[in-house]
């Protein structure tokens, strides 16, 4: 019996236990499920009965919460994985200070040393075409519009 515990310890020891990585294609799939509710929700709508409107509100409402737990288990696993591998080292004179939206970036802060330029990766908003980036500032991730220096967007702690 004692042998039986402990190899059932140690199974559990060296098994993971329920894995719940999602992958972005988890999280885009449910996006999908979310606009087809949506669609769907219309639809009922326009040409159901109130029966079709609740259920089709209940489904809506059960794939968004599912969408909001892959979204954050998504951001859990990059947190944990090998998102910022690497120590920050900002420019000459650099010490860290909470930035706020509106902040001014001197153009060494948002060089392109500084640019996470695969933001798909790191789940980050694609930026808007021509003079936004998303620049690594300590642990953080700020959207800057280059033109100006100026923070549009920040996510604290975002590397850690």
């Amino acid at each position: 019996m004692r042998k039986f515990i402990f190899a059932a310890l140690a199974a559990t020891a060296f098994m993971p236990t329920a894995v719940s990585a999602q992958s972005y294609g988890e999280v885009r799939q449910g996006q999908r499920e979310v606009r087809e509710d949506r669609r769907e929700l219309d639809r009922a709508r326009a040409y159901g009965n109130r029966e079709d409107v609740r259920e089709a509100r209940q489904e809506l409402r059960e794939d968004r919460r599912e969408l909001r737990e892959d979204r954050r288990d998504f951001r859990q696993d990059r947190r944990d994985g090998d998102r910022g591998g690497y120590a920050y080292h900002g420019p000459q004179g650099y010490r860290y200070r909470p930035v706020s939206v509106g902040y001014r970036f001197q153009p060494d802060y948002y060089g392109r040393r500084y640019q996470v330029n695969d933001y798909a990766r790191y789940n980050l908003a694609r930026p808007r075409f021509g003079y936004q980036r998303w620049v690594r500032y300590g642990n953080d991730v700020v959207l800057v519009d280059t033109r100006s220096g100026r923070v549009v967007q920040v996510r604290d702690h975002y590397f850690r």
